[in-house]
């Protein structure tokens, strides 16, 4: 039995709970609020962050490249040509490649303030550092994102998938972060009909149909969120 603790709004947790179902892992999920330090928590991962898995009695694994790894030599074999590792080792570089520049550049320079600033904020009371959007925050994740729109419409141009030929990892790394965003309505999908193309194609996919119907509290989604042709 596979445990995820994760939070329903942390892109590294949302692209963890795709892969998990793309890979048809069932999994018990426990919504965890990092800023909140609980001490049981923090026996598992001692940085305190999300996600983490663990199944049965066996260590945790921690963080979202050790997850993908694990996840990919215990279950992605037996799912075939669904396998979202690709098999060439260039391939996989590239593959790792882009899932680094999502959980990280793409997470640190654009969707981890939105989150931060307009979702979590809502739940963390001041004493951990909950109030008011900064405005100076929000304003360079509206700059940055159109850099990154730009480098995933080029991707989306000349390949298939991200990555490659195939669907992979990278695919659902980008999604998962720019899904959040989405949600808050800060993704300039007129400015590269080629990522929308793509969002779209993995937006209609079963294992996205729970993060589409999940809500943040006093704020409804933006009007593209649930609707598959936008």
């Amino acid at each position: 039995m596979l445990t995820l603790f994760h939070h329903p709004f942390s892109p590294a947790s949302r692209f963890v709970r795709l892969i998990l179902t793309e890979y048809g892992a069932k999994s018990e999920l426990v919504i965890e609020r990092p800023w909140e330090r609980r001490r049981e928590f923090l026996l598992l991962n001692p940085a305190g962050s999300v996600p983490v898995l663990q199944e049965n009695d066996g260590p945790p694994v921690c963080g979202v490249f050790a997850i993908m790894e694990y996840l990919d030599e215990t279950r992605g074999y037996a799912v075939g040509n669904r396998r979202l590792m690709p098999d060439h080792p260039d391939a996989r570089a590239e593959t790792r490649r882009l899932v680094d520049w999502a959980v990280n550049k793409l997470d640190q320079e654009v969707v981890g303030p939105f989150v931060r600033e307009r979702v979590y904020k809502q739940e963390m009371p001041n004493s951990s550092g909950g109030g008011a959007p900064d405005s100076t925050a929000l304003r360079a994740a509206r700059a940055n994102i159109r850099h990154h729109m730009r480098y995933f419409g080029y991707l989306a141009a000349s390949r298939n998938w991200l990555a490659g030929s195939r669907l992979g990892f990278a695919d659902f790394a980008v999604a998962a972060e720019l899904s959040c965003a989405d949600y808050l309505g800060e993704v300039p999908w007129e400015d590269e009909q080629n990522v929308k193309t793509w969002y779209a194609r993995i937006k209609s996919r079963p294992s996205f149909r729970p993060l589409l119907s999940e809500k943040v509290r006093g704020m409804p989604p933006a009007a593209s969120y649930e609707d598959l042709d936008f």
